[in-house]
């Protein structure tokens, strides 16, 4: 069985190809620069969410579907992949959506919406991986909390029941590698959940400094998230993101993750001190 993984230079690409990788397959890794893949020690072809030819997927039995980073051209790109994989013969696709869905309020799934949608329609054997908040989402950037000693969101007291990146790579190489996986739909989401201010408690813990969560309406939050850096629409997209955290948007106390993984899934406290290091 041939597997091949797209955007297999990004952060949970290179993981993916680690884990499959490890478990015994040899993934081939679809980037849109083969140049920035020369370290993964795995074939490499180019393949462009812009421009999927399906001549990269001949051969291919498995296709991980990574999701593309551009919202707004998110589901353009993940429809031509699947067309691309239909044209090329692919007998299975896994695609990383958002966890709960369709049943999601996040304006963030509506484009994970339309491509389970597609990809049930294209009558491709399918994998769905509807992955929660990467823990690394939130400890990203925490030099600036500790030196100012503030984490701000708008969670509220919403618990985020995130995951470590390796753990949703090692579910991409399981369902990938082993049988039994064909047209099922995974909510995948880490064992523990916790909030804003328990982060907070736990990143003043490790660095010894003080750090408290701050927690701002959802405007006041964008408008930060802009200060930061952001475009205005991507910052909104995240700001509601937070705030429908608050709602219960990303918790998920059904440990389907661990059990697929085999393990528990890495705890908070691993994840800081990861950033941290």
């Amino acid at each position: 069985m041939t597997i091949a993984i797209t955007g297999a230079t990004g952060q949970l690409g290179r993981l993916a190809i680690a884990a499959a990788s490890a478990r015994g397959a040899s993934p081939i890794a679809l980037v849109r620069s083969p140049e920035k893949a020369a370290d993964l020690g795995v074939e490499t072809r180019a393949f462009d969410y812009d421009k999927a030819d399906h001549a990269a997927l001949n051969g291919v039995d498995t296709l991980v579907l990574i999701s593309a980073n551009e919202v707004g051209k998110r589901f353009a790109q993940h429809k031509a992949v699947i067309d691309a994989a239909k044209a090329a013969g692919v007998k299975r696709i896994i695609y990383t959506s958002l966890l709960k869905g369709d049943a999601s309020p996040m304006k963030l799934a509506a484009e994970h919406v339309e491509t389970e949608a597609a990809l049930k329609e294209s009558g491709i054997t399918y994998t769905i991986l509807r992955n929660g908040w990467y823990t690394e989402n939130l400890t990203g950037a925490l030099a600036p909390a500790i030196e100012h000693g503030a984490i701000i969101g708008s969670a509220g007291e919403g618990r985020y029941s995130a995951a470590a990146r390796a753990d949703y790579a090692e579910a991409i190489a399981v369902t990938a590698i082993e049988a039994g996986h064909e047209n099922k739909v995974y909510e995948l989401a880490g064992d523990t959940g916790f909030t804003g201010a328990e982060l907070a408690a736990e990143v003043a813990r490790q660095a010894a400094k003080p750090v408290a969560y701050v927690n701002l309406p959802e405007a006041d939050y964008a408008k930060a998230l802009e200060g930061f850096g952001l475009p205005a629409g991507f910052a909104a997209i995240l700001a509601d993101s937070d705030a429908q955290t608050a709602k219960g948007a990303l918790f998920d106390d059904s440990k389907t993750l661990s059990r697929l993984i085999g393990h528990p899934t890495t705890p908070l406290t691993a994840t800081v001190a990861a950033a941290l290091a």
